[in-house]
């Protein structure tokens, strides 16, 4: 009796200092170990599950460890259940041979599931900007379809609450402010060879093109067609288009102006950074110019300096 009377106290007791929130979420889950087999994918996951270096140390981790942190799933009506979190522990412990994995079972809604799922991923060390966009964009889908529900966040007369439909309120939980949301979300509208590009300006694979963020937010306006003419010419120029020349595409395609000879003839365009630049420290010269020279007139002094050295070698060799 006098144990049941503690449990009974302890349990008002936490009740005082919890939400009701916080013990129903209580209640949707529980922690147990399950084979990966009975693991499904999450549905258009955005974050790639890459055989790299660190997957590899992570798998010999795991095999020696075993998974440390559990996963998060959520149980399916069909049975079975679902990764929401912890899709890279899951192929480690696939890799390590393990017969099970520690999970987190939790009860969630499709769009509750996806803001988990991308809010857990976006704090990796490295996240592909096609990653960042796919992401985004489904929270934010998910995000207004929330604001939907008349159960949760409409007003007394049942009014729709337009704040939840920004992407300022996504901004206010992401690393990312608004406007580079904005041009992240903008990407899913790249044909995949090109969204390759941009993600390679991180990944930095020899022997494959780079694209800048700024430039292929451009060229997401292009349609489809004219991306692939521009895919056409990025491979026979090796080059991908600065972000002056991707302005200038966008501006053709809107006025129905944009072929295939338009983009080699931008594509063609001399690049500031195609001109080769070549750098010395400055302490090497310093002491042959007065303080506050300007740099065009050291350039100017060396390039005459230049000059006369090499006549003076041409006099010598012709023995003057």
């Amino acid at each position: 009796m006098a144990t049941n009377s503690a449990a009974g106290l302890l349990t008002s007791v936490d009740s005082m200092f919890t939400t009701q929130e916080e013990r129903d979420n209580a209640q949707r889950s529980y922690v147990t170990d399950l084979p990966a087999a009975e693991i499904s994918d999450f549905p258009n996951h955005p974050f790639k599950v890459r055989m790299d270096e660190e997957m590899e140390k992570l798998a010999e981790s795991v095999k020696e460890r075993g998974v440390l942190s559990p996963v998060l799933v959520r149980p399916m009506p069909d049975g079975g259940y679902q990764m929401v979190s912890g899709h890279r522990r899951k192929r480690a412990a696939e890799l390590a041979e393990l017969p099970a994995l520690p999970c987190i079972v939790r009860e969630m809604t499709d769009d509750e599931a996806i803001i988990v799922m991308v809010d857990s991923n976006l704090q990796r060390e490295q996240v592909l900007p096609s990653e960042k966009a796919f992401a985004y964009k489904m929270k934010l889908d998910a995000m207004k379809r929330q604001g939907q529900r008349t159960d949760l966040t409409s007003g007394p007369m049942g009014q729709k609450s337009p704040v939840i439909n920004s992407r300022n309120d996504l901004a206010a939980e992401a690393p990312d402010s608004s406007r580079q949301i904005h041009r992240f979300i903008r990407l899913t509208n790249l044909i995949p060879e090109i969204l390759d590009m941009v993600d390679n300006s991180v990944l930095k694979e020899k022997d494959k093109l780079q694209m800048a963020l700024r430039p292929a937010v451009e060229l997401s306006y292009l349609t489809e067609s004219e991306q692939i003419a521009l895919l056409e010419t990025m491979s026979v120029e090796d080059c991908t288009p600065s972000h002056a020349q991707a302005i200038k595409m966008r501006d053709f395609s809107e006025k129905g102006k944009l072929n295939a000879d338009v983009i080699l003839s931008i594509m063609q365009e001399e690049k500031p950074n195609q001109v080769e630049q070549f750098k010395m420290p400055k302490d090497r010269i310093s002491k042959f110019f007065k303080p506050g020279t300007p740099a065009q007139t050291i350039e100017d002094t060396i390039v005459k300096a230049l000059e006369m050295y090499r006549k003076r070698q041409r006099d010598r060799e012709a023995g003057r």
